[in-house]
């Protein structure tokens, strides 16, 4: 909450799946920073954001969450769906986004390599960081 405490208002993202630590969401979707909730549509997390007035952006798995995410974007209008759709297309595709996105990812692949390689950084700082833990020994 001081995390919130600091932000402006509207100008935080909530996503929330259920794997993290737990904490109030009521509290946090009530907070003035809270802009958008980011969530699976299980039924308790779409209430909630309902009742608090937050908008939401749906991403539902299995269940009771494909209609929940329906109803928040077709019927009561507060949210809409993720479109992966959308988004594969753009990675996927021949326009500038997909391939800006496809040699951004070749060039952290070639850097990850670099730095994991015999005589890289990560290599050279891991190989010392054992050294001086067997020095122990």
């Amino acid at each position: 909450m001081t995390w919130l405490d600091s932000r402006a208002t509207s100008s935080v993202v909530y996503v929330s799946f259920g794997t993290m630590i737990w904490c109030s969401q009521v509290d946090v979707l009530s907070h003035p920073a809270v802009g958008c909730f980011l969530t699976h549509c299980g039924w308790n997390s779409t209430l909630e954001s309902m009742c608090l007035g937050v908008p939401m952006v749906g991403f539902p798995q299995f269940s009771d969450q494909q209609t929940n995410a329906k109803l928040v974007e077709d019927v009561w209008r507060t949210g809409v769906r993720v479109e992966i759709r959308r988004c594969l297309e753009l990675v996927m595709g021949e326009g500038e986004v997909g391939e800006e996105v496809r040699r951004n990812a070749k060039k952290w692949k070639e850097l990850a390599r670099s730095a994991a390689g015999e005589g890289g950084t990560s290599h050279v700082n891991l190989k010392g960081f054992v050294d001086e833990i067997a020095s122990y020994s």
